[in-house]
């Protein structure tokens, strides 16, 4: 009669199904990289109204708000 463990895990020391496993993750992880910094430069290079196209926000760029008296008011410190 054989004998079977039941409720327990067996452990072994066995080899990962592919040697390279390690290595095929390394890649993987790259091409996801690869593919965001392709994503970002494209999406970049594209104009606001292009952008509004495909359904994403204007990207956010520097705004220079003045006040109406913020010149004056700097001029007259010196």
């Amino acid at each position: 009669m054989a004998h079977t463990k039941t409720g327990e895990q067996q452990t072994s020391n066995a080899r990962p199904l592919w040697p390279m496993s390690g290595m095929a993750a390394l890649i993987a992880a790259a091409r996801r990289r690869w593919q965001a910094r392709a994503t970002r430069r494209a999406i970049a290079e594209l104009s606001p109204d292009q952008l509004n196209d495909i359904g994403r926000p204007e990207t956010p760029r520097p705004v220079l708000e003045v006040k109406a008296r913020l010149i004056a008011n700097l001029v007259s410190m010196r």
